[in-house]
């Protein structure tokens, strides 16, 4: 009887995974889900854009913004009559770093202006815009937020058509 508990502890035991290992099988899972470290730095990360027209860089920088602010933008058409239509001008150089913005045109809600500046911000570094389409190292674009009542918006430059009365 000895014997067969101390043989069946020792099958046990050979069958039990020691803690260390455990322990390195979980950090390995950990490594594995966490996201790859980058070695370069974020504003070297966004690919040249490939527009070779302004309208279409312009528009490549539209898709930009309303996908790095996602909570403020609505999908649906724009309603009829709008909260707010807010126009600023921006300049990116040649790497696509925001030098300015700025607000052309606004009926001075100044709180749909911060989110349209702010918007700008967030979206930043830009896709690098082509070397033709640059002067003195610069592309000025001016783009128009359309605010609907609850301080959401879209860019006119991909907006859905307006909504009839």
């Amino acid at each position: 009887m000895k014997y067969s508990a101390l043989l069946l502890g020792c099958i046990l035991a050979a069958c039990a995974t020691p803690t260390s290992e455990i322990k390195k099988e979980d950090v390995k899972r950990k490594e594995a889900s966490k996201p790859p470290k980058l070695d370069k730095k974020p504003d070297e990360l966004v690919a040249p854009s490939k527009s070779l027209t302004i309208n279409a860089y312009k528009r490549d920088l539209a898709l930009r913004i309303s996908q790095s602010n996602l909570n403020n933008i609505y999908t649906e058409r724009p309603q009829a009559l709008l909260r707010a239509v807010i126009v600023l001008k921006y300049v990116i150089n040649a790497d696509g770093k925001l030098l300015r913005s700025e607000i052309v045109r606004s009926n001075h809600d100044k709180a749909v202006e911060n989110i349209a500046l702010s918007s700008i911000s967030n979206a930043a570094p830009f896709p690098r815009p082509a070397a033709h389409l640059l002067i003195n190292g610069k592309i000025e674009i001016t783009e128009t937020w359309l605010f609907n009542n609850d301080a959401r918006f879209q860019l006119r430059t991909i907006a859905l058509p307006q909504m009839d009365d």
